[in-house]
């Protein structure tokens, strides 16, 4: 499998940018490349997932254990020409001191060979130490070329190159001059969604035309190739999916977008059928039996989302008498009392007894470790203890001090700091985003809860009339 891993010296090296690029000009040039990115992030992998016109998926070794994640690598590249895995932060970064979950321990898992980008701004000599200290850090990673990322001009490219020629031994496979048609949008929590830009393929489009002129794309595809076999078995085949029975509604679009696809195809899997349902436009609920509202940024949205006024309403009633539903961060603040950004308080539908308002700084962020209390609905197959993660600037204030939280937080802020996912009616809500690779199983545990509750309320047919002996 032709492979590789697209890192960089230190975060914010517009590392994103470049294997975007690199994504849109392979694709175009003909190339099935499968993208992927490091860690927990929602908004990269919608760029690149537009890019390569592929599902991008998520490979973190702190949520999915070490052959959950060879295996979803190795099953979801299949079918494509070269696999695109894009780092977070720097090549070394990562929460342990032993660096075993970097960027670094990720390509020696994979086998993947390295093209380090680096922000070359006001560097010459000086980059030279720094490509040596990368190599010699860790000899059991291949650095297999660099990328000269911002780069101020045709000198300082010829002086950057030969410097790198004379001192080491990596190649420099393009240099990125600084343009502003490469910079991405961006807004108070970061990247902007490409669901949010109305001129994202073009945007997408520009950037891999760009790269595409200033970067060896024979000489990156040449490193790809030369990954080898992979260092571990394929995955086997996926067990048949149930009969799709049951209709659980999805809120996508622009004020909720944050899904995995493998999690999405994980409900698939469990047997639900997913109704998409637009919040800002949709005016009544479709016949469903659950309901998943995920993370997104409903304050960007919130003076539509509160003209709404229907479908608030039908949303309000339907959790209210009882609809299975799921929410995370974003589809929490949506369903709470009100949001408050910027001064301005909006409304919303009021399943939930509390307010959502923003701060300026996170609350929350990072990975979170939970554990399961008696109130938590979903009983099947759980291990009692879960990985996620979380990141929310709003917190939810004015809550009423009676309800029940399903999970006590062992790791990370949750609600209040100490406890998440509040239950009410047949609601689940919380700040913490779950894989169902981390031991929650999140996905069929909560399908199995929406078909139970569905065969709970359907009636029971009466028994056939007994003929009566003569």
């Amino acid at each position: 499998m032709h492979r590789l891993l697209v890192s960089a010296a230190h975060k914010s090296s517009g590392k994103t940018t470049v294997t975007l690029g690199l994504g849109a000009a392979l694709t175009r040039s003909g190339v099935a490349v499968q993208p992927f990115k490091k860690g927990p992030d929602y908004i990269d992998p919608m760029w690149l997932a537009r890019a390569c016109g592929r599902p991008c998926y998520n490979l973190d070794a702190w949520l999915a254990d070490e052959a959950t994640l060879a295996a979803g690598f190795a099953a979801h590249a299949q079918g494509a020409n070269l696999a695109l895995v894009e780092g977070n932060k720097g090549l070394y970064d990562g929460l342990a001191l032993d660096g075993s979950n970097s960027n670094a321990a990720l390509a020696r898992q994979l086998g993947l060979p390295v093209l380090l980008v680096i922000d070359a701004r006001g560097m010459t000599r000086g980059i030279a130490p720094l490509i040596l200290g990368y190599q010699a850090f860790d000899p059991g990673i291949r650095i297999g070329g660099v990328i000269l990322n911002r780069v101020g001009g045709t000198r300082h490219e010829a002086k950057l190159r030969a410097v790198i020629e004379h001192y080491t031994s990596v190649p420099v496979l393009g240099a990125v001059a600084e343009d502003e048609r490469l910079a991405m949008v961006e807004r108070h929590l970061g990247l902007m969604p490409c669901t949010e830009v109305d001129d994202a393929q073009a945007r997408v489009d520009a950037i891999g035309r760009i790269v595409a002129q200033q970067v060896n794309l024979a000489h990156v595809r040449a490193l790809a190739a030369s990954a080898g076999p992979l260092p571990f078995a394929g995955s086997a085949a996926p067990p048949a999916a149930p009969r799709a029975d049951l209709r659980i509604g999805i809120a996508r679009d622009r004020a909720f977008g944050f899904y995995y696809p493998d999690d999405l195809a994980a409900l698939e899997a469990a047997g639900a059928t997913l109704v998409p349902i637009d919040t800002l436009h949709d005016t009544r609920l479709p016949a469903l039996d659950g309901l998943f509202i995920g993370g997104g940024f409903p304050e960007a949205c919130m003076a539509q989302l509160e003209a709404n006024t229907a479908l608030r309403a039908a949303l309000r009633e339907a959790i209210v008498a009882g609809l299975p539903t799921y929410a995370e961060c974003g589809g929490l603040m949506y369903l709470s009392r009100s949001i408050t950004w910027q001064g301005r308080t909006a409304r919303m539908v009021g399943a939930i007894p509390g307010d959502a308002v923003m701060h300026a700084r996170p609350v929350g962020r990072g990975y979170v470790q939970l554990q399961e209390t008696a109130a938590m609905p979903w009983r099947n197959g759980g291990s009692g203890t879960l990985r996620g993660h979380e990141f929310h600037h709003s917190s939810l204030e004015n809550l009423d001090p009676g309800v029940a939280f399903a999970y006590r937080v062992q790791r990370g802020h949750g609600i209040d700091g100490q406890h998440d996912g509040l239950q009410v009616h047949r609601l689940l809500a919380s700040y913490a985003h779950l894989r169902s690779g981390a031991g929650s199983h999140w996905a069929p545990r909560f399908v199995a809860y929406v078909r139970e509750q569905r065969e709970a309320r359907l009636p029971v047919a009466p028994c056939p009339a007994q003929a009566v002996p003569a």
